[in-house]
């Protein structure tokens, strides 16, 4: 039971959200569909409020003495960024922010592709699409890696 609790927190962290979910929750004994499952939704939960707030608090904390310069660059960095993957989509957005989010390598994800999307005032419905499917793509990415990896140490045991 604390693996199947562990999985499901875990993946709601930032930065390591599904992506390190898996594999912990299958080194913890969930079998891998399962923390597949468990993971997807607990990385999903943050993202409607990333969208409809993360934007507020930083532009509200933008000009506030002691957080200010970091809220600040996290606002630059979001909309630079955001910027970015618009100019190169084009009017691929959409798949742009699911590969994004798909993709699993570090500084992407979910919290960051939503805080994108909202920084690029893209719809809080195609948004939330193009990070659920980004979520399954590296679920299944990382749940095929933790399955094989994981199956090939308990042989050599």
């Amino acid at each position: 039971m604390l693996g199947y609790l562990v999985t499901f927190l875990v993946s709601m962290v930032p930065l390591i959200e599904l992506r390190g979910a898996i594999p912990i929750g299958t080194g913890m004994g969930v079998p891998v569909v399962q923390a597949f499952v468990i993971a997807v939704v607990g990385n999903m939960v943050p993202v409607p409020i990333i969208y409809l707030f993360a934007r507020k608090v930083l532009e509200w904390g933008a000009d506030k003495p002691v957080i200010g310069r970091f809220f600040t660059f996290c606002l630059e960095k979001g909309k630079s960024g955001g910027e970015k993957l618009k100019a190169k989509a084009g009017r691929g957005l959409f798949v742009a922010l699911l590969l994004f989010v798909g993709i699993p390598i570090p500084g992407t994800g979910a919290w960051t592709g939503t805080l994108a999307a909202s920084l690029l005032d893209m719809d809080f419905k195609s948004t939330i699409l193009a990070a659920m499917g980004g979520v399954l793509l590296a679920g299944v990415i990382i749940g095929l890696a933790s399955f094989l990896g994981f199956g090939a140490l308990s042989v050599i045991k």
